[in-house]
Protein backbone atom coordinates (compact mmCIF):
# COMPACT_ATOMS: atom_id res chain seq x y z
CA UNK A 1 0.00 0.00 0.00
CA UNK A 2 1.67 3.36 -0.89
CA UNK A 3 1.99 6.31 1.23
CA UNK A 4 -0.69 8.18 -1.08
CA UNK A 5 -3.34 5.91 -0.91
CA UNK A 6 -5.63 6.95 1.92
CA UNK A 7 -8.53 4.64 0.66
CA UNK A 8 -5.91 1.91 1.90
CA UNK A 9 -8.24 1.42 4.88
CA UNK A 10 -10.69 -0.51 3.03
CA UNK A 11 -8.14 -3.18 2.81
CA UNK A 12 -7.41 -3.66 5.96
CA UNK A 13 -8.34 -6.74 8.20
CA UNK A 14 -10.98 -8.65 7.26
CA UNK A 15 -11.96 -11.91 9.13
CA UNK A 16 -14.61 -14.81 8.49
CA UNK A 17 -17.55 -12.81 10.27
CA UNK A 18 -17.42 -10.01 8.08
CA UNK A 19 -17.27 -7.18 10.91
CA UNK A 20 -14.15 -6.07 9.45
CA UNK A 21 -15.36 -5.22 6.45
CA UNK A 22 -18.38 -3.32 7.87
CA UNK A 23 -16.08 -1.22 9.28
CA UNK A 24 -13.78 -0.60 6.60
CA UNK A 25 -17.47 0.67 5.16
CA UNK A 26 -17.74 2.79 8.26
CA UNK A 27 -14.18 4.29 7.71
CA UNK A 28 -14.82 4.94 4.29
CA UNK A 29 -17.79 6.55 5.21
CA UNK A 30 -16.16 8.75 7.41
CA UNK A 31 -12.86 9.49 5.02
CA UNK A 32 -15.11 11.21 2.47
CA UNK A 33 -16.86 13.17 5.18
CA UNK A 34 -14.01 14.50 7.26
CA UNK A 35 -11.12 14.09 4.74
CA UNK A 36 -11.09 17.86 3.67
CA UNK A 37 -11.63 19.60 7.33
CA UNK A 38 -9.21 17.26 8.94
CA UNK A 39 -6.47 18.08 5.66
CA UNK A 40 -7.75 21.78 6.34
CA UNK A 41 -7.22 21.74 10.45
CA UNK A 42 -4.01 20.24 10.69
CA UNK A 43 -2.52 22.36 7.76
CA UNK A 44 -3.45 25.61 9.59
CA UNK A 45 -1.63 24.03 12.21
CA UNK A 46 1.38 22.89 10.93
CA UNK A 47 1.34 25.31 7.85
CA UNK A 48 2.26 22.85 5.19
CA UNK A 49 -0.39 21.03 3.16
CA UNK A 50 2.31 17.82 2.46
CA UNK A 51 2.52 17.10 6.25
CA UNK A 52 -1.01 17.71 6.93
CA UNK A 53 -1.94 15.09 4.41
CA UNK A 54 0.15 12.62 5.45
CA UNK A 55 -0.90 12.91 9.09
CA UNK A 56 -4.81 12.76 8.10
CA UNK A 57 -4.05 9.71 6.15
CA UNK A 58 -1.95 8.27 9.33
CA UNK A 59 -4.72 8.84 11.43
CA UNK A 60 -7.16 7.03 8.98
CA UNK A 61 -4.99 4.31 9.53
CA UNK A 62 -4.96 4.19 12.76
CA UNK A 63 -8.78 4.50 12.64
CA UNK A 64 -8.95 1.39 10.53
CA UNK A 65 -7.15 -0.45 13.35
CA UNK A 66 -8.42 0.79 16.20
CA UNK A 67 -12.48 1.13 15.44
CA UNK A 68 -12.68 -2.36 14.63
CA UNK A 69 -11.86 -3.43 17.87
CA UNK A 70 -12.69 -0.59 20.08
CA UNK A 71 -15.27 0.76 18.23
CA UNK A 72 -15.69 4.21 16.42
CA UNK A 73 -15.76 7.27 18.73
CA UNK A 74 -18.79 9.33 19.21
CA UNK A 75 -17.07 12.62 17.62
CA UNK A 76 -15.10 10.98 15.22
CA UNK A 77 -14.20 14.10 13.15
CA UNK A 78 -12.98 15.32 16.86
CA UNK A 79 -11.05 12.07 16.92
CA UNK A 80 -9.80 11.71 13.62
CA UNK A 81 -8.25 15.85 13.50
CA UNK A 82 -6.65 15.18 16.93
CA UNK A 83 -4.79 11.77 15.94
CA UNK A 84 -3.73 14.17 12.60
CA UNK A 85 -2.53 16.99 14.57
CA UNK A 86 -0.79 15.04 17.11
CA UNK A 87 0.89 12.98 14.34
CA UNK A 88 1.79 15.94 12.04
CA UNK A 89 3.71 17.56 15.38
CA UNK A 90 5.52 14.50 16.05
CA UNK A 91 6.93 14.87 12.22
CA UNK A 92 8.05 18.01 12.85
CA UNK A 93 9.54 17.56 16.17
CA UNK A 94 11.58 14.59 14.58
CA UNK A 95 12.42 16.76 11.57
CA UNK A 96 13.89 19.83 14.12
CA UNK A 97 15.70 17.49 16.35
CA UNK A 98 17.15 15.82 13.00
CA UNK A 99 18.01 19.53 11.76
CA UNK A 100 18.92 21.01 15.32
CA UNK A 101 16.27 23.78 14.97
CA UNK A 102 13.39 24.86 17.79
CA UNK A 103 10.70 26.01 15.39
CA UNK A 104 8.29 24.10 16.67
CA UNK A 105 8.25 24.40 19.94
CA UNK A 106 5.57 27.54 19.72
CA UNK A 107 3.17 25.20 18.03
CA UNK A 108 0.32 24.77 20.06
CA UNK A 109 -1.07 20.97 20.37
CA UNK A 110 -4.88 20.59 19.52
CA UNK A 111 -7.48 18.38 20.74
CA UNK A 112 -6.04 14.68 22.37
CA UNK A 113 -6.35 12.04 20.33
CA UNK A 114 -9.72 10.28 20.95
CA UNK A 115 -11.39 13.18 22.30
CA UNK A 116 -15.26 13.29 21.95
CA UNK A 117 -15.47 17.42 22.21
CA UNK A 118 -16.74 19.17 19.19
CA UNK A 119 -14.08 19.57 16.26
CA UNK A 120 -12.45 23.21 15.93
CA UNK A 121 -14.51 25.58 15.55
CA UNK A 122 -12.86 27.20 12.77
CA UNK A 123 -12.69 24.27 11.12
CA UNK A 124 -15.53 25.76 8.15
CA UNK A 125 -13.14 28.56 8.18
CA UNK A 126 -10.38 26.17 7.73
CA UNK A 127 -12.07 24.39 4.87
CA UNK A 128 -12.75 27.70 2.69
CA UNK A 129 -9.24 28.55 3.31
CA UNK A 130 -8.14 25.21 1.65
CA UNK A 131 -10.01 26.09 -1.20
CA UNK A 132 -8.46 28.89 -1.47
CA UNK A 133 -4.57 27.61 -1.46
CA UNK A 134 -5.51 24.87 -3.65
CA UNK A 135 -6.81 27.58 -5.98
CA UNK A 136 -3.93 30.19 -5.59
CA UNK A 137 -3.12 32.10 -8.39
CA UNK A 138 0.53 31.40 -8.36
CA UNK A 139 -0.05 27.74 -9.26
CA UNK A 140 -0.97 26.90 -12.80
CA UNK A 141 -4.67 26.10 -13.36
CA UNK A 142 -3.56 22.02 -14.32
CA UNK A 143 -1.73 21.80 -10.66
CA UNK A 144 -5.14 23.62 -9.15
CA UNK A 145 -7.21 21.19 -10.43
CA UNK A 146 -4.90 18.22 -9.15
CA UNK A 147 -3.86 19.45 -5.75
CA UNK A 148 -7.72 20.37 -5.61
CA UNK A 149 -8.76 16.60 -6.34
CA UNK A 150 -6.03 15.28 -3.81
CA UNK A 151 -6.43 17.93 -0.98
CA UNK A 152 -10.16 18.57 -0.44
CA UNK A 153 -11.32 15.30 -2.19
CA UNK A 154 -8.79 12.83 -0.78
CA UNK A 155 -8.04 11.35 -4.28
CA UNK A 156 -4.81 9.45 -4.46
CA UNK A 157 -1.97 10.55 -7.21
CA UNK A 158 -2.74 7.31 -8.73
CA UNK A 159 -6.52 7.97 -8.67
CA UNK A 160 -6.39 11.34 -10.48
CA UNK A 161 -3.41 10.51 -12.82
CA UNK A 162 -6.24 7.46 -14.24
CA UNK A 163 -9.18 10.29 -14.34
CA UNK A 164 -6.32 12.82 -16.46
CA UNK A 165 -5.03 9.93 -18.53
CA UNK A 166 -1.53 10.69 -17.36
CA UNK A 167 1.14 8.77 -16.15
CA UNK A 168 1.34 8.20 -12.32
CA UNK A 169 4.67 9.59 -11.94
CA UNK A 170 3.99 12.39 -14.04
CA UNK A 171 1.03 13.64 -11.41
CA UNK A 172 2.86 12.74 -8.50
CA UNK A 173 5.48 15.30 -9.89
CA UNK A 174 2.96 17.96 -10.42
CA UNK A 175 1.35 17.91 -7.11
CA UNK A 176 4.88 17.50 -5.32
CA UNK A 177 6.04 21.00 -7.31
CA UNK A 178 2.54 22.49 -6.53
CA UNK A 179 3.19 22.01 -2.87
CA UNK A 180 6.48 23.12 -2.83
CA UNK A 181 5.46 25.90 -4.66
CA UNK A 182 2.96 26.71 -1.85
CA UNK A 183 5.53 26.10 1.16
CA UNK A 184 8.62 28.37 -0.37
CA UNK A 185 6.05 30.98 -1.69
CA UNK A 186 4.71 31.05 1.39
CA UNK A 187 1.09 30.79 0.59
CA UNK A 188 -0.85 30.66 3.84
CA UNK A 189 -4.76 28.43 4.71
CA UNK A 190 -6.74 31.80 5.12
CA UNK A 191 -9.52 33.11 3.53
CA UNK A 192 -8.48 36.47 1.31
CA UNK A 193 -9.41 39.88 2.83
CA UNK A 194 -13.02 40.93 1.86
CA UNK A 195 -11.90 43.44 -1.12
CA UNK A 196 -10.04 40.50 -2.70
CA UNK A 197 -12.20 37.54 -1.85
CA UNK A 198 -14.56 38.07 -5.61
CA UNK A 199 -11.37 38.26 -7.33
CA UNK A 200 -10.34 35.21 -5.71
CA UNK A 201 -13.18 33.13 -5.69
CA UNK A 202 -13.63 33.37 -9.73
CA UNK A 203 -10.67 31.30 -10.00
CA UNK A 204 -12.27 28.89 -6.65
CA UNK A 205 -15.49 28.49 -8.89
CA UNK A 206 -13.58 27.93 -12.57
CA UNK A 207 -11.68 25.13 -10.47
CA UNK A 208 -14.60 23.30 -9.68
CA UNK A 209 -16.34 23.64 -12.74
CA UNK A 210 -13.27 22.74 -14.63
CA UNK A 211 -13.55 19.56 -12.60
CA UNK A 212 -17.07 18.80 -12.98
CA UNK A 213 -16.74 19.60 -17.10
CA UNK A 214 -13.46 17.04 -17.60
CA UNK A 215 -16.47 14.46 -16.46
CA UNK A 216 -19.29 15.96 -17.91
CA UNK A 217 -17.65 15.56 -21.23
CA UNK A 218 -13.70 13.95 -20.81
CA UNK A 219 -11.81 15.63 -23.43
CA UNK A 220 -10.12 12.64 -23.93
CA UNK A 221 -10.34 8.67 -23.50
CA UNK A 222 -12.52 6.20 -24.49
CA UNK A 223 -15.25 6.98 -22.46
CA UNK A 224 -17.87 10.60 -22.90
CA UNK A 225 -19.27 10.89 -19.09
CA UNK A 226 -16.87 9.94 -16.19
CA UNK A 227 -19.32 9.67 -13.46
CA UNK A 228 -16.52 10.26 -10.40
CA UNK A 229 -15.53 13.51 -12.02
CA UNK A 230 -19.17 14.73 -12.18
CA UNK A 231 -19.81 13.86 -8.68
CA UNK A 232 -16.70 15.18 -7.10
CA UNK A 233 -17.31 18.65 -9.25
CA UNK A 234 -20.68 19.06 -7.19
CA UNK A 235 -19.27 17.94 -4.05
CA UNK A 236 -16.84 20.27 -4.04
CA UNK A 237 -19.67 23.36 -5.10
CA UNK A 238 -22.12 21.57 -2.65
CA UNK A 239 -19.09 22.13 0.27
CA UNK A 240 -18.60 25.63 -1.19
CA UNK A 241 -22.59 26.71 -1.23
CA UNK A 242 -22.33 25.54 2.61
CA UNK A 243 -19.42 28.01 3.76
CA UNK A 244 -20.73 30.77 1.56
CA UNK A 245 -24.26 30.79 1.42
CA UNK A 246 -24.80 34.35 0.68
CA UNK A 247 -22.46 34.06 -2.86
CA UNK A 248 -24.99 33.96 -5.38
CA UNK A 249 -22.56 32.78 -8.03
CA UNK A 250 -21.68 29.95 -6.01
CA UNK A 251 -25.45 29.04 -5.64
CA UNK A 252 -25.38 29.29 -9.08
CA UNK A 253 -22.58 26.72 -9.84
CA UNK A 254 -24.57 23.89 -7.85
CA UNK A 255 -27.40 24.83 -10.07
CA UNK A 256 -25.27 24.58 -13.18
CA UNK A 257 -24.20 21.51 -12.42
CA UNK A 258 -27.10 19.65 -10.95
CA UNK A 259 -29.35 21.19 -14.06
CA UNK A 260 -26.57 19.57 -16.48
CA UNK A 261 -25.22 16.54 -14.40
CA UNK A 262 -29.45 15.67 -14.63
CA UNK A 263 -29.18 14.29 -18.04
CA UNK A 264 -26.43 12.31 -17.27
CA UNK A 265 -27.75 8.95 -18.13
CA UNK A 266 -29.32 9.98 -21.20
CA UNK A 267 -26.42 11.39 -22.97
CA UNK A 268 -25.34 7.75 -24.10
CA UNK A 269 -27.54 5.00 -25.20
CA UNK A 270 -26.28 1.37 -24.04
CA UNK A 271 -24.05 0.85 -25.76
CA UNK A 272 -22.03 3.82 -25.31
CA UNK A 273 -22.96 5.76 -28.34
CA UNK A 274 -23.20 10.15 -28.19
CA UNK A 275 -26.77 10.91 -28.14
CA UNK A 276 -27.48 14.73 -28.99
CA UNK A 277 -29.74 16.98 -26.43
CA UNK A 278 -32.27 17.20 -29.22
CA UNK A 279 -32.39 13.53 -29.32
CA UNK A 280 -32.53 12.53 -25.48
CA UNK A 281 -35.27 10.54 -23.89
CA UNK A 282 -36.33 12.91 -21.55
CA UNK A 283 -38.23 10.84 -19.06
CA UNK A 284 -34.80 9.37 -18.20
CA UNK A 285 -33.70 13.11 -17.02
CA UNK A 286 -33.42 13.43 -12.86
CA UNK A 287 -35.86 15.36 -12.67
CA UNK A 288 -35.26 15.71 -8.34
CA UNK A 289 -31.76 17.10 -9.57
CA UNK A 290 -33.55 19.51 -12.02
CA UNK A 291 -35.94 20.67 -8.95
CA UNK A 292 -32.83 21.29 -7.27
CA UNK A 293 -31.43 22.86 -9.69
CA UNK A 294 -34.15 25.68 -10.91
CA UNK A 295 -34.48 26.27 -7.16
CA UNK A 296 -31.02 27.12 -5.90
CA UNK A 297 -31.22 29.44 -9.42
CA UNK A 298 -34.24 31.22 -8.37
CA UNK A 299 -32.68 31.94 -4.86
CA UNK A 300 -29.34 33.40 -6.47
CA UNK A 301 -31.08 35.35 -9.27
CA UNK A 302 -33.38 36.87 -6.17
CA UNK A 303 -29.99 38.81 -4.60
CA UNK A 304 -29.72 41.19 -7.75
CA UNK A 305 -25.95 40.44 -8.07
CA UNK A 306 -25.68 38.37 -11.75
CA UNK A 307 -22.62 36.67 -12.85
CA UNK A 308 -21.87 33.33 -15.23
CA UNK A 309 -22.34 30.74 -13.65
CA UNK A 310 -26.04 31.85 -13.13
CA UNK A 311 -26.44 32.89 -16.38
CA UNK A 312 -25.17 29.48 -17.77
CA UNK A 313 -27.40 27.92 -14.86
CA UNK A 314 -30.48 30.02 -16.34
CA UNK A 315 -29.33 28.67 -20.05
CA UNK A 316 -29.30 25.10 -18.98
CA UNK A 317 -32.81 26.13 -17.02
CA UNK A 318 -34.02 26.88 -20.52
CA UNK A 319 -33.31 22.96 -21.52
CA UNK A 320 -34.38 21.76 -18.53
CA UNK A 321 -37.63 23.30 -18.14
CA UNK A 322 -38.73 22.27 -22.42
CA UNK A 323 -41.22 19.19 -21.88
CA UNK A 324 -39.90 18.41 -25.91
CA UNK A 325 -36.66 19.62 -27.88
CA UNK A 326 -38.84 21.85 -30.26
CA UNK A 327 -40.57 23.53 -26.99
CA UNK A 328 -37.07 25.01 -25.87
CA UNK A 329 -37.26 28.60 -25.61
CA UNK A 330 -33.73 29.41 -27.91
CA UNK A 331 -34.83 32.85 -27.67
CA UNK A 332 -34.29 33.30 -24.49
CA UNK A 333 -31.08 31.31 -24.84
CA UNK A 334 -29.74 33.83 -26.97
CA UNK A 335 -30.40 36.50 -24.99
CA UNK A 336 -29.17 34.70 -22.24
CA UNK A 337 -25.78 33.66 -24.06
CA UNK A 338 -25.62 38.11 -25.20
CA UNK A 339 -25.90 38.92 -21.29
CA UNK A 340 -22.90 35.86 -20.76
CA UNK A 341 -20.90 37.59 -23.53
CA UNK A 342 -20.61 40.96 -20.92
CA UNK A 343 -19.00 38.67 -18.87
CA UNK A 344 -17.42 35.80 -20.64
CA UNK A 345 -16.10 37.79 -23.93
CA UNK A 346 -14.47 34.86 -25.70
CA UNK A 347 -15.20 33.02 -29.10
CA UNK A 348 -16.73 29.91 -27.50
CA UNK A 349 -19.51 31.56 -25.58
CA UNK A 350 -20.12 33.45 -29.39
CA UNK A 351 -20.09 30.05 -31.10
CA UNK A 352 -22.38 28.45 -28.89
CA UNK A 353 -25.11 31.47 -29.33
CA UNK A 354 -24.67 30.76 -32.86
CA UNK A 355 -25.85 27.80 -32.64
CA UNK A 356 -28.63 28.97 -30.89
CA UNK A 357 -28.84 31.61 -33.06
CA UNK A 358 -29.42 29.10 -35.99
CA UNK A 359 -32.29 27.22 -33.79
CA UNK A 360 -33.91 30.00 -33.18
CA UNK A 361 -33.50 31.71 -36.41
CA UNK A 362 -32.61 30.00 -39.40
CA UNK A 363 -29.14 27.44 -39.65
CA UNK A 364 -27.70 30.41 -42.41
CA UNK A 365 -27.65 32.78 -39.79
CA UNK A 366 -25.79 30.56 -37.53
CA UNK A 367 -23.41 29.79 -39.66
CA UNK A 368 -22.59 32.98 -40.86
CA UNK A 369 -21.46 33.38 -37.15
CA UNK A 370 -19.76 30.29 -37.05
CA UNK A 371 -17.87 30.86 -40.48
CA UNK A 372 -16.38 34.18 -39.30
CA UNK A 373 -15.27 32.43 -36.07
CA UNK A 374 -13.18 29.62 -37.70
CA UNK A 375 -9.76 31.58 -38.43
CA UNK A 376 -10.01 32.52 -34.45
CA UNK A 377 -6.73 31.18 -32.78
CA UNK A 378 -8.79 29.51 -29.96
CA UNK A 379 -11.11 27.81 -32.07
CA UNK A 380 -9.06 26.53 -35.70
CA UNK A 381 -8.38 23.61 -33.44
CA UNK A 382 -12.18 23.12 -31.47
CA UNK A 383 -13.11 20.37 -32.59
CA UNK A 384 -16.92 21.24 -31.96
CA UNK A 385 -16.46 24.14 -33.66
CA UNK A 386 -16.47 21.77 -36.93
CA UNK A 387 -19.00 19.67 -35.55
CA UNK A 388 -21.17 22.51 -35.45
CA UNK A 389 -20.51 23.65 -38.62
CA UNK A 390 -20.88 20.64 -40.47
CA UNK A 391 -24.46 19.96 -37.86
CA UNK A 392 -25.64 23.05 -39.36
CA UNK A 393 -23.95 22.22 -43.42
CA UNK A 394 -26.59 18.81 -43.07
CA UNK A 395 -29.52 21.29 -41.88
CA UNK A 396 -28.88 23.87 -45.06
CA UNK A 397 -28.69 20.29 -47.59
CA UNK A 398 -25.07 21.21 -48.03
CA UNK A 399 -23.89 17.78 -47.49
CA UNK A 400 -20.30 17.84 -49.24
CA UNK A 401 -19.17 20.87 -47.00
CA UNK A 402 -20.52 19.08 -44.23
CA UNK A 403 -18.75 16.06 -44.96
CA UNK A 404 -15.58 18.43 -45.42
CA UNK A 405 -15.97 19.74 -41.60
CA UNK A 406 -16.89 16.25 -40.21
CA UNK A 407 -13.68 14.93 -41.43
CA UNK A 408 -12.16 18.02 -39.90
CA UNK A 409 -12.76 17.38 -36.44
CA UNK A 410 -11.92 13.79 -36.60
CA UNK A 411 -8.64 15.00 -37.32
CA UNK A 412 -8.68 16.73 -33.80
CA UNK A 413 -8.91 15.00 -30.00
CA UNK A 414 -12.20 13.69 -29.94
CA UNK A 415 -13.44 11.02 -27.18
CA UNK A 416 -14.07 7.26 -28.80
CA UNK A 417 -18.22 7.98 -28.35
CA UNK A 418 -17.51 11.08 -30.70
CA UNK A 419 -15.59 9.97 -33.06
CA UNK A 420 -18.35 7.21 -33.45
CA UNK A 421 -20.63 9.78 -33.57
CA UNK A 422 -18.99 11.95 -36.42
CA UNK A 423 -17.83 8.96 -38.33
CA UNK A 424 -21.63 7.68 -38.27
CA UNK A 425 -22.45 11.15 -39.08
CA UNK A 426 -20.40 10.95 -42.34
CA UNK A 427 -21.34 8.09 -43.45
CA UNK A 428 -25.14 8.98 -43.15
CA UNK A 429 -24.09 11.52 -45.31
CA UNK A 430 -22.29 9.81 -48.22
CA UNK A 431 -24.90 7.36 -48.19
Amino acid sequence: MGVDDPRGVERLGGDSSGCSRVDAGLIEQHFRAHWWPAVASVTRLVGDLATAEDAVQEAYLAAAVQWPAQGAPANPRAWLIGVARHKALDTIRRDVRRREKESAAAITVGPAPGSSSSADPMTDHDQLGLIFMCAHPALDLPSQVALTLRSLCGLSSTEIAALFLVPEATMAKRLTRAKRKIRDTGIRLRVPEPELLGERLAGVLRVIYLVFTEGHKASTGTQLVRGQLCDLGIDLARGLARLLPAEPEVAGLVALLLLVDARRVARTDDVGRLVLLEDQDRTRWNKNMIREGERLLEQALRSGRPGPYQLHAAIAACHSTAPRAEDTDWRQIVLLYGELLRYEPNPVVEANRAIAVAMSDNPSTGLEILDRLRGHPQLRDWPHLHIARADLLRRLARAPEAIDAYRTALRLPLTAAEQTFVTERINQLAG
